[in-house]
């Protein structure tokens, strides 16, 4: 019998996980990829066992590799970021992902975001979203209590001057209602569906990247709230990304960007 579609994914985020651990803390060489961004070693490997996992179990199917590119054709197609957060891992910094989600036109029908040292999988199969370690599942619960909100400050900032999340951060409302913290990774968006989080902000993320696609995907089967920082739905133009754990987190959280903010059409 053919295994699941959510079950591939998290084999495969598994896959690139198990890769990402042993390559920790070693000397790696860099692929410059420009503007500041590069590759590791251990990208291009965790990339190579996620796709040798998704070929195996879906050969039919196409494949988005952040490294690789685009491989096969069809309507289903696996969007795979092997190392979301490389510049901490370059760092021997452990806060990073692995990011596998399948893609049929718009919607995703399954994701998994791996976080490699917290030997955790968080994953969803349309309906629902969960967490499993050690073998056993359980429900994502996503909650705003802990006031706790992510902020990726990563260039480009696409949204500028009109929009700066370093004039959030400044703003003295801002750090009353929340507890802002700075992570260069997609790995917090599993954190907001998990009740980990309260939310997460980024300017440069946006739509189904191989970047976002598993953490968006995840936060909407939580039951999170998720849209541009504009409030609108997210879509090729959108302005970055917001997620909020509930309705109410997410409306506190929009009305302080839109007063630090002058967006612009």
């Amino acid at each position: 019998m053919s295994i699941e579609d959510h079950e591939l994914a998290i084999a495969a985020a598994g896959a690139g996980a198990t890769v990402v651990r042993a390559r920790f803390g070693q000397q790696l060489s860099r692929v410059d990829k420009g503007a500041g961004d590069f590759a590791t070693e251990a990208d291009i490997e965790a990339e190579k066992a996620i796709l040798e996992v998704l070929r195996a179990g879906r050969p039919a199917d196409a494949v988005l590799g952040e490294e690789s590119g685009r491989t096969g054709s069809g309507e289903r197609t696996w969007l795979v970021d092997p190392l979301c957060g490389t510049l901490n891992f370059a760092a021997r910094t452990t806060m990073v992902a692995v990011n596998v989600a399948l893609r049929s036109g718009p919607d995703i029908l399954a994701a998994a975001s791996a976080d490699p040292f917290g030997e955790e999988v968080f994953w969803t199969g349309g309906a629902g979203a969960f967490r499993r370690h050690g073998g056993r599942d359980e429900p994502l619960l996503p909650s705003g209590g802990s006031r706790l909100v992510d902020l990726n400050l990563d260039p480009p900032f696409p949204s500028a001057p009109g929009f700066r999340a370093v004039n959030l951060l400044a703003d003295p409302e801002f750090g009353t209602a929340f507890s802002p913290r700075v992570l260069s990774t997609t790995l917090p968006l599993a954190w907001v569906a998990a009740g980990r989080r309260a939310g997460y902000l980024s300017d440069g993320h946006r739509d189904w990247t191989v970047h976002s696609a598993a953490g968006i995907a995840l936060c909407r089967a939580a039951g999170c709230v998720v849209t541009d920082l504009s409030g609108e739905p997210l879509h090729s133009a959108s302005r970055g990304l917001l997620a909020a754990a509930d309705p109410r987190t997410h409306a506190a959280f929009l009305a302080l960007i839109t007063k630090t903010a002058n967006f612009r059409d």
